[in-house]
C-alpha cells in the first residue's frame, strides 16, 4: 500500500529560477548543484543544515553536472564543458567546447571518461586526464537529450529527440553501435522538462526509461526485450527517475506534481510526495536520503526519504533488475548443490560462459574482507566478468570461477541441469520443446501461462493451445503425446501432466504431483514410458497412462538431464570431482522393461571445462550428445556393458560454410535423423532461437579428420582432396555400420534391417576400392598403402578381392596385383580351415 505523506520540506534557494541539476559524489560526502546563475553550490552531506561552499565565476545556464570523489564536471548552454576540483573549490580546466548547448554529461565509474551530449549530432567522450583523447559516437541522426553509462562503463545509452535510444559498446578502442531501440521513449525536444533518460539498473543487466504512456518500462540488455513495467503511477509526463543504489527501489517525478517511490520487486508505489516542477533526482549512495531540484532553482535534501515501514529496503544487499523471468533464477542457468549443513538451493558457480551468481554479478561483499578485490575502475575485473556479463576469453579459471574471488574455501564445480530442446525465458516467452515432430512454447500472462503446441505434419496431428494455471516450464513432444512439468510453488507441488494426441476413451490425459519439497530437473518421453529426474536425485518412471512403474535413486548426483527411446532411458548426473576441481559427468543407460543396465555410471567424454548442450536419441535408437565445442558425438556399442565409446560425427567448427572466417554462427541442436544433424542456425552471437519460429537446417555427418575439408596430403598432390574425402567417408560408413550391426545383433531385427547391414558393408568395400584406385593412380610408391586397403576389405566371397586385382591391373601395378592374389589365397585357405 502506497504511503501518501503531507511532509513539506523547505526548499533551499540554490540558484536563480530556471533548470537546476544535481549530483552526489560516489562516496556520498558531497552534493553538487548547478543552475541558471554563474555559481555552483557544493553541500556537505554531514552538514545538512550548513551553508554550502560556492564555486563562483562559472559559466551561466549550466544544464548538467556529474561528480567523482575528486572533481566534478558541468556543461553549459554556451557549449563549454568545465572541470572543477573539490580540493580547491575552483575551476581547473575546460574539457571541451561544443558548438551548440550542452544537454547532458555523465562520467564513467572510474572517473577516466566524460561523455557529453549536446544539440550537436555527435556525442563526444573525452578522457578527463588527457583532453586530446576523444571518442566519437556518430550514428544518431537527431540531437541527444540524455546520455548514461552503464555501471561497468562498457556501454553507453543515448536518448535522442526523435524517440530512438542508441546503445554503444565501448569495450574496444572504437565505439560500436550494438542496438538502436525504437518505441521505448517518446519524441521530446532537447530543452523540454520532460525526461526520456535511460536509467541503468545497478546490476547492469537492464535499464528503465519513461514511455509516452507515462509508465516506466524496463528493458534487458543483450536480448533487448521488454521486461517488467512500472505503471499506473504518474498522471503527468515523467520528468526524472533514478534507481536506489542497491536497485531495490526506483524514484520518479512527474508533471503531476508527484515524487513516487516504487519497490522494484513488485513494481508498486510504496510512497508518494507532493512536490512540483521537479527536474532531477539523486539518491545518496548509502543513506536513506534523496535530493532533488526543481525549475525554481531550489534544492531539497530529504532525509528519511523512504518511510519507516519500508526503510529496510535501503539496507538490502544488491537486488536484481525486475525481469519477467530472471535468467539467473533459471535451472538452465544456475547449478545447485545440496550443502553439507543441510541448507539447499545454494547457487554454485557454473561452467564457463555463465555468471556465477547474482551476488557475484552485483559485487556483493561475501566472505572475508581480506579476500576482497577492489574494482577501482568499474570495469568488472574484480567480478571476473566482462561488459557482456560473460567470462573473458583469457579467464584461466575453468567453469567460470574467477581468480582472486571472495570464496573463502574451495568448491567443486557442478554441471548445471537442463531440459533438452528447450530455451531460457526471454522476455515473457520461451520454447519448452523443439524437435522434428513440432514445437511447444509458452507465454507468461502474469497470472497464468498460455501454452501452444504446433506440429510440422498437420495432416497427421492437430495443433492445440490451452490456458496453463500450473505454469509448466518443461515439455516433451513425440508422435504419441505431449508431456509437461511445472515447478513447485506456494500453492502447488511440482506437477507432471501428460496429454496423448489420440484416444479411444473420453478422457485419457493424466496429472500427478511429486512429494512436497521435490522438484523436477528434467523430463523425457518415449513410446513406452515417461521419465522424470528430480532434485531429490530420484528417477521416477511412469507408463504412458500414469501408472508408477519404477522409482530409484540415481547414483550420480545432482541429476543433470535425461532422454528416452522406446524402453531405454539415458540419465546424466554429476560424478566424482576430478583433479581440476570439476565434477565428471556420468551417464547410465538401462532398459526399463527388462530391468537391465546397459551402461552404469560411465563417463561422458568431454574436453576440460566444456559442457553438454543437449542429449537425445537418434531415429535409429543411438544416444547422441552435442557439446559446447560444437561437436556432435554418438555412443557406439552402448548395448554391451563397459564397451561404449563416444565417437564424433560432426564438428560444426570445421564446416565448409565457416572456412572463409567471415561468417560467425552457432547451432542449436534439435535431432539426429536420416544420418543428418538437424539444428537451428543462430547468428549475431545468439545462443538460443527466438520468435518468430526459426527454420530447421540439416548438415551431413562429417568426421573431423583434418583441419578443413579441402586439406591436401603432405606432398601437396592433386589427389589429396579426393583422398581426404574418401577417408572421411570410410570412417563414417564404418561407424554407421557398427551401429547397424549392434542393432541387428541385440534386437529382433527385421529382414530389411539385415539387408541394410549387408548393403552398408558393401558400401564400405566400394569406398576402400576407390581409395585404392587413387593410390594406384598416384604411383608405385603408394603400393603398400594400397595393399593395406585391400586387407581392410570385409567381403568374404572374394568378389571384392577380385575387383581389387582388376584395379591394380588397370593401372599397371603388377607387383601389387601379385600381393593381392596372395591375400586372396590366404583368405580362401582360412575359410577352408573354418
Amino acid at each position: 500500500m502506497a504511503t501518501t505523506t503531507q511532509i513539506r520540506l523547505r526548499g533551499r534557494p540554490a540558484h536563480t529560477a530556471g533548470p537546476t541539476f544535481l549530483s552526489y559524489t560516489p562516496d556520498g560526502t558531497k552534493l553538487t548543484t548547478v543552475g541558471s546563475n554563474n555559481t555552483i553550490r557544493v553541500y556537505k552531506t554531514n552538514l545538512l543544515d550548513g551553508e554550502p561552499s560556492n564555486v563562483d565565476d562559472c559559466q551561466e545556464q549550466n544544464m548538467a553536472v556529474a561528480s567523482t570523489n575528486d572533481f566534478f564536471v558541468s556543461g553549459a548552454e554556451d557549449g563549454t564543458v568545465s572541470l572543477y576540483s573539490f580540493d580547491t573549490m575552483s575551476f581547473d580546466k575546460f574539457l571541451m567546447r561544443c558548438s551548440l548547448p550542452v544537454r547532458d554529461i555523465t562520467i564513467s565509474r572510474d572517473g577516466k571518461w566524460c561523455a557529453v551530449g549536446s544539440d550537436d549530432l555527435i556525442v563526444k567522450i573525452v578522457q578527463t586526464a588527457d583532453t586530446s583523447s576523444v571518442m566519437y559516437l556518430r550514428d544518431q541522426i537527431k540531437p541527444v537529450k540524455h546520455i548514461a553509462f552503464d555501471p561497468s562503463s562498457k556501454y553507453i545509452a543515448l536518448s535522442c529527440t526523435d524517440g530512438l535510444v542508441y546503445v554503444y559498446s565501448l569495450a574496444n578502442d572504437e565505439p560500436e553501435l550494438v542496438k538502436k531501440i525504437d518505441g521505448l521513449i517518446r519524441t521530446v525536444e532537447t530543452d523540454s522538462e520532460i525526461s526520456a533518460k535511460v536509467a541503468w539498473h545497478p546490476d547492469g543487466r537492464a535499464f528503465a526509461a519513461p514511455t509516452a504512456t507515462r509508465d516506466i518500462q524496463v528493458m534487458s540488455r543483450g536480448d533487448w526485450e521488454n521486461q517488467r513495467v512500472f505503471s499506473n503511477g504518474h498522471m503527468g509526463d515523467i520528468t526524472a527517475l533514478s534507481w536506489s543504489p542497491n536497485g531495490a527501489m526506483l524514484a520518479s517525478a512527474g508533471k503531476d506534481r508527484k515524487i513516487l517511490i516504487w519497490e522494484t520487486k513488485i513494481q508498486k508505489v510504496i510512497a508518494s510526495y507532493d512536490y512540483a516542477n521537479v527536474m532531477d533526482l539523486a539518491w545518496h549512495p548509502t543513506k536513506n536520503l534523496l535530493s532533488f531540484t526543481n525549475s525554481d532553482g531550489e534544492v531539497y535534501i530529504f532525509n528519511d526519504f523512504v518511510p519507516a515501514e519500508h526503510a529496510h529496503l535501503v539496507n538490502l544487499s544488491p537486488q536484481p533488475a525486475p525481469f519477467i523471468h530472471d535468467p539467473l533464477s533459471e535451472i538452465s542457468a544456475n547449478a545447485r548443490r545440496p550443502a553439507a549443513n543441510g541448507h539447499k538451493d545454494v547457487p554454485l558457480r557454473v561452467r564457463r560462459g555463465t555468471p556465477d551468481s547474482l551476488d557475484d554479478i552485483l559485487g556483493s561483499e561475501l566472505g572475508d574482507e581480506d579476500d576482497f578485490v577492489i574494482d577501482d575502475d568499474g570495469a568488472g575485473y574484480a567480478l571476473g566478468i566482462n561488459g557482456n556479463g560473460k567470462r573473458p576469453n583469457g579467464d584461466i579459471v575453468p567453469y567460470g570461477g574467477a581468480a582472486k574471488r571472495l570464496a573463502p574455501a574451495w568448491e567443486p564445480q557442478y554441471h548445471q541441469s537442463f531440459q533438452p530442446g528447450s530455451t531460457p525465458w526471454r522476455g515473457d516467452r520461451k520454447y519448452l520443446c523443439l524437435n522434428l515432430i513440432g514445437f511447444v512454447w509458452t507465454v507468461d500472462q502474469d497470472t497464468h501461462h498460455t501454452v501452444t503446441v504446433e506440429f510440422y505434419d498437420h495432416e497427421e496431428f492437430r495443433d492445440f493451445h490451452f490456458t496453463d494455471t500450473f505454469l509448466y516450464d518443461k515439455a516433451c513432444l513425440n508422435e504419441n503425446g505431449t508431456l509437461f512439468s511445472s515447478k513447485a510453488n506456494d500453492t502447488n507441488p511440482a506437477t507432471i501432466f501428460y496429454r496423448p494426441h489420440e484416444t479411444w476413451t473420453t478422457r485419457s490425459d493424466w496429472r500427478t504431483q511429486l512429494p512436497k519439497g521435490e522438484d523436477v530437473t528434467a523430463i523425457s518421453l518415449s513410446e513406452s514410458f515417461v521419465t522424470v529426474t528430480t532434485t531429490s536425485n530420484y528417477v521416477r518412471i511412469y507408463t504412458l497412462f500414469g501408472v508408477p512403474y519404477r522409482v530409484y535413486r540415481q547414483k550420480s548426483s545432482p541429476t543433470v538431464t535425461c532422454a528416452s527411446w522406446r524402453d531405454y532411458v539415458l540419465t546424466l548426473g554429476n560424478g566424482p570431482v576430478g583433479a581440476d576441481g570439476n565434477t565428471k559427468l556420468l551417464y547410465t543407460i538401462q532398459n526399463i522393461k527388462r530391468d537391465e543396465i546397459c551402461q552404469s555410471e560411465d563417463i561422458v567424454a568431454l574436453p576440460d571445462g566444456e559442457t553438454v548442450k543437449s542429449v537425445f536419441w537418434s531415429d535409429n535408437g543411438d544416444p547422441c550428445i552435442y557439446d559446447s565445442t560444437g561437436t556432435l558425438l554418438t555412443l557406439l556399442h552402448w548395448r554391451t556393458p563397459s564397451q561404449a565409446t563416444w565417437v564424433p560425427l560432426l564438428d560444426t567448427r570445421l564446416l565448409s560454410r565457416l572456412a572463409s572466417g567471415r561468417k560467425t554462427e552457432t547451432y542449436f541442436p534439435v535431432a539426429v535423423a536420416s544420418s543428418k544433424f538437424h539444428c537451428i542456425i543462430l547468428k549475431g552471437g545468439e545462443q538460443y532461437p527466438y520468435f518468430p519460429r526459426p527454420l530447421l537446417s540439416e548438415f551431413e555427418f562429417e568426421i573431423p579428420l583434418s583441419n578443413t575439408p579441402s586439406a591436401q596430403t603432405e606432398d601437396g598432390d592433386a589427389g589429396g582432396d579426393e583422398t581426404k574425402k574418401l577417408e572421411g567417408a570410410y570412417v563414417l560408413k564404418s561407424i554407421l555400420t557398427s551401429q547397424q550391426q549392434d542393432l541387428v545383433e541385440f534386437t529382433k531385427s527385421s529382414h530389411s534391417q539385415r539387408t541394410a547391414l549387408a548393403r552398408m558393408e558393401v558400401e564400405i568395400d566400394k569406398t576402400l576400392l576407390q581409395m585404392m584406385a587413387v593410390e594406384c593412380r598416384e604411383g608405385e610408391e603408394r603400393g603398400m598403402r594400397a595393399l593395406e586397403m585391400v586387407n581392410l576389405l570385409r567381403d568374404r566371397s572374394g568378389r571384392m578381392l577380385e575387383a581389387a586385382g582388376k584395379v591394380a591391373e588397370r593401372y599397371g601395378r603388377g607387383v601389387l596385383g601379385e600381393k593381392i592374389r596372395e591375400v586372396a589365397e590366404e583368405r580362401l585357405l582360412r575359410m577352408d580351415e573354418d
